[in-house]
Order: C-alpha cells, then structure tokens, then sequence
C-alpha cells in the first residue's frame, strides 16, 4: 500500500501535466486558427512570411500634390519620362552591382554611376559579393519637391521587390537566397538653377561618395578632405543624382 501512494501521485502529476499541455494546444491552435487561419502556428508563420514577401511596399502619396507645383516651375519637365528613366537607372544599379561592373551605367549619369562605382569598390575591399535577383519594381511616386539656395531636388520614392543577399567566399553573411524582401528607394533629380547661390555654402546638396563630406563648391574635381574625385555637378539641367534605402523588410 505504501510503494502504490507514490505511483499514484507520480500517475497524477503527470494526467494533470498533460491535461495543462492539451489546454496550452489548444489555445495555440486557436490562435493560430484566429490570426493566421491555420492550425499549426508554425504554418502560420511560414504563410505571414511568404505573405510578407510578396505584399509591395506603400510608396508616398505625394505626385498628385507636387506634380503641378514642379509642372508650374518647369513646364517642359515631363514626369512619365523621368520616372521611366530612374526605374531604369534603379534597375541598372542592381545589375551593375550584382555584376561588379560600375561601366553598366550609362547615357551621362555621371553622380549615379559613381555612386555605384563606390558600392562596388566597398565590396571588393571587403571581400563581399552583393547580389540583386528577382528585381520587381511595383510603383514610383514623388516624395519631395524642395527648392533651396539656389537647387531644385525632386525626391522619388520607388516600392521594389527583390532578393538580396551578400557572400563572402560562397557563403551567404547578410540577406538570403531563398525568399524576396519588400523595400523602398528613394532615387534624387536635382536641378542647379543659380549657380552662385548654390556655390555659396554646402547647399549644392552634393555629398563626397567617400567621405561623405560637403561640397561646397560647383565644378571641383576632388573632395577637400580626403582627395576623392568628385564629378562636377551639371548647371540648369536635370540629373538623377543618387538612390539610398529607406525601408528594409528582413524575412
């Protein structure tokens, strides 16, 4: 009798642990059934996940509000073309990257090209290979349309699907092969209207793509602080000038 008390007790711990398990089940299963419309929460989670990789990206609702102010301004400046022509440049940049071939920039966009030319560099000091596949670009809009000192700079905001991933040595250190990830670009047309007024500060907005640093000054060859060369900045015309992420999705 007494050797059975502790089998009893032992059997009881283990139907009540079991019973808390079946209710903890249950309760992820209804979760699951709620949220993700799956029983399994790890197939729930692999459906958001592949949800999310296919869901674009909102891109600013802004071209309706500056269209006419930049139309106003620059009444032969055509929107279509220009967003035909920085979808194209984007595209561009991904194979030029991908490729370790900044000369895939062409048609005398010399900032953009040297932008690239930079990454590339960046890469092959570090050993790294960058690579952009599947590239999808679901729509472009204007973000901003800013008039200051001199310059004009019409921001557009591209939402873009594409796999991602940087190697060193065959082996994959950032982003993956398998799965796309949603993002956003932002691509940079500047327009130099006063050439004096632009020159007299750092309100040229061009940037040195080394350092960093401001230039101050139109039509210097090279960076003041740290002797990179700099490609000199086109007077009353517009240029695609540079891109930059603004919003990563990781899956």
């Amino acid at each position: 009798m007494d050797a059975f008390i502790p089998l009893a007790l032992g059997a009881g711990v283990v139907l009540v642990v079991g019973i808390l398990i079946c209710l903890l089940l249950g309760r992820v299963r209804r979760f699951s059934r709620q949220v993700f419309g799956a029983d399994s929460l790890a197939e729930g989670l692999k459906w958001q996940e592949e949800m999310l990789a296919e869901t674009p990206k909102s891109v600013s609702g802004m071209t309706r509000i500056y269209e006419p102010l930049i139309q106003e301004d620059f009444p032969e400046f055509n929107w279509q073309e220009f967003r035909r022509k920085a979808e194209q440049l984007l595209l561009l940049a991904f194979d030029a990257v991908s490729a370790g071939d900044g000369a895939r920039i062409r048609g005398g966009f010399a900032q953009f090209r040297q932008q690239v030319e930079n990454q590339i560099a960046d890469n092959a000091r570090a050993g790294i290979r960058e690579v952009y596949e599947q590239v999808r670009i679901h729509n472009t809009g204007i973000a901003r349309y800013e008039k200051k000192d001199g310059t004009c700079v019409i921001t557009l905001q591209s939402a873009v699907g594409h796999i991602h991933y940087k190697e060193r040595a065959g082996k994959v250190i950032w982003g993956g092969r398998k799965l796309p990830v949603q993002t956003k670009y932002n691509i940079e047309l500047m327009y130099v209207q006063d050439a004096a007024r632009a020159g007299a500060g750092d309100a040229v907005g061009v940037n040195c793509p080394n350092c960093g640093a401001p230039i101050t000054k139109l039509g210097v060859k090279f960076c003041e602080y740290c002797g990179t060369e700099v490609i000199p900045v086109n007077i009353q015309v517009w240029s695609i000038s540079g891109y930059y992420q603004v919003d990563y999705q990781s899956i």
